[in-house]
């Protein structure tokens, strides 16, 4: 598994999580009740998960787990997207971004 970067580029969508994290769950079933379709990484599963965690921290990423990609920038983590998401902000973002198509 390679970098951050190479793990975000041409996928619309990317999820950083942990098998066991709710809080990613949540977020991966909020992005495809709007259709999106997105790329799970589950860091808990891959050898250098905690490379690409310190990674996901010199990018920004305050807190652990989920950090979500939409057209490869870096949104933020549950907090974000469910703001996002209230402010009536996410749907265009994933159109954007081309994760969705309607």
């Amino acid at each position: 598994m390679g970098s951050v970067v190479e793990l975000v580029a041409d996928r619309p969508v990317v999820i950083f999580s942990r098998s066991s994290c709710c809080m990613s769950h949540t977020v991966e079933s909020l992005l495809r009740s709007f259709g999106a379709n997105p790329t799970v990484y589950q860091l808990d599963q891959v050898s250098n998960g905690r490379q690409i965690e310190q990674e996901l921290r010199q990018l920004g990423s305050q807190q652990s787990l989920p950090a979500v990609f939409i057209g490869q920038v870096f949104i933020g983590g549950n907090r974000e997207i469910n703001s996002l998401h209230l402010r009536n902000e996410l749907l265009p973002l994933l159109r954007r971004a081309r994760a969705i198509w309607v």
